[in-house]
C-alpha cells in the first residue's frame, strides 16, 4: 500500500457539495492499494502511522505520534498515488489494485486506525471528491510498504 501523509490542522471531504468525513488535528491520509496488498499489510500500515513522531510535544519537537497528540485521521482513497510516470505524459495507473480489492482495503486500513483507538473518517471510494485541508508545518510524508 502507498500513503501520503499530511499533518493538519484541519481537512474535509465533500462530494456533490456535502461533507462526508472531515478531522481536527492529525493527519490527512490519501491511501492507495496496489497489486498483491493484503489485510495484514493494511493492517501493519495503520500501526506504522499511529506510531510516526511527527506531532509536536512541549518543548515544539517532533516527539509524538497521532495517538499520544490526541489526534485525529481522515482517510481518503488516492489511485493516482499508483502513477506510473515513466512514459509519456499521460500517466499509467494499472499499479493500482482492481476497485473491489482497492475498496475492501482502503475501508480495512480505515478500520484498522479506529482498533488502534485513532477516531477516523473516510472520504467516499470512487466518488469525485474535493477535498480541503490546512497543512500543519507544512509536513507531509510518503509510506509505501513495499520499502520495507
Amino acid at each position: 500500500m502507498r500513503a501520503l501523509l499530511q499533518r493538519v490542522s484541519d481537512a474535509a471531504v465533500h462530494v456533490d457539495g456535502a461533507l462526508i468525513g472531515q478531522t481536527g488535528p492529525g493527519l490527512l491520509i490519501l491511501v492507495c492499494a496496489m497489486p498483491g496488498d493484503s489485510e495484514a499489510i493494511a493492517e501493519k500500515l495503520a500501526e506504522k502511522i499511529s506510531k510516526l513522531r511527527i506531532f509536536k510535544d512541549d518543548a515544539g519537537k517532533m516527539n509524538l505520534s497521532l495517538v499520544n497528540a490526541g489526534g485525529s485521521a481522515l482517510v481518503v482513497s488516492q489511485f493516482t498515488l499508483a502513477a506510473d510516470l515513466s512514459r509519456g505524459n499521460r500517466p499509467g495507473f494499472s499499479g493500482a489494485a482492481k476497485p473491489d480489492e482497492a475498496k475492501a482495503l482502503y475501508l480495512h486500513f480505515a478500520q484498522a486506525l479506529r482498533d488502534l483507538g485513532i477516531a477516523t473518517e473516510t472520504g467516499q471510494f470512487g466518488a469525485d471528491m474535493a477535498v480541503s485541508l490546512t497543512n500543519d508545518g507544512p509536513v507531509t510524508m510518503w509510506i509505501d510498504t513495499n520499502d520495507g
